[in-house]
Order: C-alpha cells, then sequence, then structure tokens
C-alpha cells in the first residue's frame, strides 16, 4: 500500500504540477514577469526530479510485488518514461520551444493511462 501511495503522490505533483504550469501559471506570468517565470519552472524542475526519483523506486518495487515485469504495458509504460526523459532533456537545453513542454503532457498522461490499466 505504501509504494503505491507514494508512487501516485509523486504522479501528482509531476503531472499536476504540468498542469498548473500549462493553464495557469505561464499564461498568467507571460510577457509581465519572466524572471518570475524561470524562478517557478526552476523550482518545479527540482520538484519534477525528486517525483520521478520516487515514481522510479516505486515503480520497480510494486512491478517486483506485483510480478509485473513480463507485462507488455509495464513495458510500453518504461518506454514512454524514457521518451518523455529526454523530452525533459531536450527541454532543459531548449526551453523556449514550447511544443515541447506539451509534448512532455502528453506522454505523461498516456503514461498515467497506462498505469490505471496495470
Amino acid at each position: 500500500m505504501i509504494p503505491l501511495y507514494l508512487h501516485l503522490l509523486a504522479m501528482a505533483m509531476f503531472v499536476g504540477g504540468q498542469l498548473v504550469l500549462g493553464i495557469a501559471v505561464v499564461p498568467g506570468l507571460r510577457g509581465r514577469d519572466r524572471e518570475g517565470l524561470r524562478a517557478v519552472a526552476r523550482r518545479f524542475g527540482w520538484a519534477s526530479l525528486g517525483a520521478l526519483a520516487v515514481l522510479l523506486a516505486t515503480g520497480a518495487w510494486m512491478a517486483t510485488d506485483r510480478s509485473l515485469w513480463s507485462d507488455g504495458t509495464l513495458h510500453l509504460k518504461l518506454g514512454l518514461f524514457a521518451l518523455a526523459g529526454g523530452l525533459i532533456l531536450v527541454h532543459l537545453r531548449n526551453g523556449a520551444a514550447h511544443w515541447l513542454q506539451g509534448a512532455i503532457l502528453l506522454v505523461s498522461l498516456v503514461i498515467v493511462w497506462l498505469g490505471v490499466n496495470l
């Protein structure tokens, strides 16, 4: 029960944070407070890094407990997790490419969908 709770909490922080940034923070601060927007993005980035570490650890824990390592849905989820990580790295190098934010969110939402189906 504990790994599932921590996994869901980390997922809510990662995906929920993306939604809040994309729906409220970025549109609200764009063009008005560039430094404030950067500060928020930096803090979210560090929190996201922690959430991703928790997701990886608790996901491995649950996959082992539930003997899911041979499950095709888990393989797809892990592949998309790697893709999201790659997109995040590209985004860190090219923050002005706004399409990356949308791509990361879309991949994250598919990962959540697959997780619900596991």
